[in-house]
């Protein structure tokens, strides 16, 4: 079952556990030095090196974590909407409406109302 990821939480834990790594200090003195308890230390350690070993979303494939990368801009193209198609309506006896972009709802009521009309008369 995969853990809720407090992201905060675990930018908080990355760079003390990085802290301590650069530090000339054993685990215990960083821990008192930076007022961290001790098993929360290691139990983030621990979380930190799964979560990395699995790949899990918060580190890169780079070996940067996400709080770590710049973020990147891409340039974007906005492009005009495509000129919409017509609709094209098939009646049951075959016949075949096409109705342009931006037609007038009420014209095509009575269109279709005619339409429907029965061609004996």
């Amino acid at each position: 079952m995969a853990r809720h990821v407090d992201r905060g939480k675990e930018r908080f834990w990355r760079r003390m556990v990085r802290q301590c790594q650069r530090s000339k200090l054993t685990n215990r003195d960083f821990c008192a030095e930076h007022g961290l308890a001790e098993p929360s230390f290691y139990t983030w350690r621990r979380i930190i090196a799964e979560r990395d070993q699995q790949g899990t979303p918060t580190s890169l494939s780079d070996g940067h974590h996400f709080e770590d990368a710049q973020p990147v801009f891409v340039p974007v193209h906005v492009l005009p909407a495509p000129a919409s198609s017509p609709l094209e309506l098939v009646l049951d006896q075959g016949q075949v409406v096409r109705v342009p972009v931006g037609f007038d709802a009420a014209t095509l009521r009575q269109l279709l109302a005619v339409l429907k009309e029965d061609p004996s008369c």
